[in-house]
């Protein structure tokens, strides 16, 4: 019995129509995970599953086609798409506000998750996806330092009310790119 082994060739266009409905696919993810939204009182910022999104984005995607993704999400949403969570200011003025600083930051941290990630092992997925949400937190406190002129006051508004729910986030994310990284990777 003879065994043949089949080798998947792909065409240069066909991975470029891959890598971008990829694109556009992580876009649309972290828009539907805008919309799934909660208001926490005393603060102007919104409790989402946006963070989640993007590590996963990141992680699944690599950095390039993570942060083209999120860049597309940016783009969509200050041209005025209901992309945004629906809690805030409208299209680009978004980018200004409140929750201006996280949303910039998405690129920033799909880029340093799909970095760091490596192969998907547990150790480096939990650490590339600690480091992506520390770099949303800290894009999130800028714009709120800006906003109030007080650390303590960002800090209090932007981050010390979401570490529970974002530490919850992180251990979804480190579970579904644990399992999922090499396939998707390989595949892009």
């Amino acid at each position: 019995m003879t065994v043949r082994s089949q080798t998947a060739v792909v065409s240069s266009s066909q991975l470029t129509l891959r890598r971008a409905v990829a694109v556009v696919l992580g876009a649309a993810l972290v828009a539907a995970a805008a919309q799934v939204t909660g208001v926490i009182p005393g603060t102007p910022v919104p409790f989402t599953l946006q963070p989640l999104a993007v590590l996963i984005v990141g992680g699944l995607l690599g950095p390039s086609l993570g942060a083209s993704s999120l860049i597309l999400y940016l783009l969509l949403g200050a041209a005025g798409l209901p992309v945004f969570t629906p809690i805030g200011l409208p299209g680009a003025a978004r980018l200004i506000g409140p929750t201006g600083g996280y949303l910039l930051a998405y690129p920033v941290a799909a880029f340093a998750v799909g970095r760091l990630i490596g192969k998907g092992d547990g150790t480096r997925t939990a650490l590339a996806a600690l480091a992506g949400l520390a770099l949303i937190h800290l894009g999130g406190l800028a714009q709120l330092l800006i906003l109030t002129g007080s650390a303590a006051q960002a800090a209090r508004l932007g981050t010390l009310p979401f570490l529970v729910g974002d530490l919850g986030k992180l251990a979804i994310a480190v579970l579904v790119l644990r399992s999922s990284v090499s396939a998707t990777r390989a595949r892009l």
